[in-house]
C-alpha cells in the first residue's frame, strides 16, 4: 500500500507541476486582465497542492517528490509556442489549457477509481486536486 500511496502522491506532483508549468508559460501570451487574474488565481491552486504532497511526502519516502522533467516541460513550452503561432487568443489559450486539465481530470477519477486502499490522507490531496481541476475546467470554458 506504502508504494501506491507515494506512486499517487508522485502523479499528483507531477500534474500539479505540469499545470503550474503550463499556466506560466501561457500567461505570457495573455492580454486579457480579467483572464491573467484567472490564471493566477489557478497557478495558485496547483502550488497549494504540489505544496500539500510535499509536506506528505516525507511520510512516504526520503527522497523528493516527482515533478515534470525538462523533457516534458520544453515539450509543453514548445506546443504552446507551435499551437498559439497563428492564433493566441484568450480563446485558443483557454482551450489549450482545458486540454491539459481534462486529460488531469481524467487521470486524476482513474487514480480515485482503481485504488481503494490508499492512506485517508492521500485519497483527499488526490480528490482535491481532481475537483480542483473540474472546477478549473468550468472556469476556463467562460473564455472559450
Amino acid at each position: 500500500m506504502e508504494d501506491n500511496n507515494l506512486n499517487i502522491l508522485d502523479e499528483v506532483n507531477k500534474g500539479a507541476t505540469m499545470g503550474m508549468d503550463a499556466i506560466s508559460y501561457v500567461s505570457q501570451k495573455v492580454t486579457n486582465s480579467n483572464f491573467k487574474e484567472v490564471l493566477d488565481v489557478e497557478y495558485n491552486k496547483y502550488k497549494d497542492i504540489s505544496n500539500r504532497v510535499n509536506d506528505l511526502y516525507s511520510d512516504y519516502s526520503s527522497k523528493e517528490p516527482h515533478e515534470t522533467n525538462t523533457m516534458n516541460k520544453m515539450m509543453t513550452w514548445y506546443g504552446i509556442q507551435m499551437k498559439t503561432m497563428a492564433d493566441d487568443s484568450t480563446s485558443k489559450l483557454s482551450e489549450l489549457l482545458m486540454q491539459g486539465t481534462n486529460m488531469g481530470i481524467i487521470e486524476g477519477r482513474r487514480l480515485i477509481n482503481q485504488n481503494d486502499d490508499i492512506a485517508p490522507s492521500v485519497k483527499n490531496i488526490l480528490n482535491d486536486f481532481v475537483v480542483m481541476q473540474e472546477d478549473s475546467a468550468e472556469t476556463l470554458k467562460k473564455y472559450l
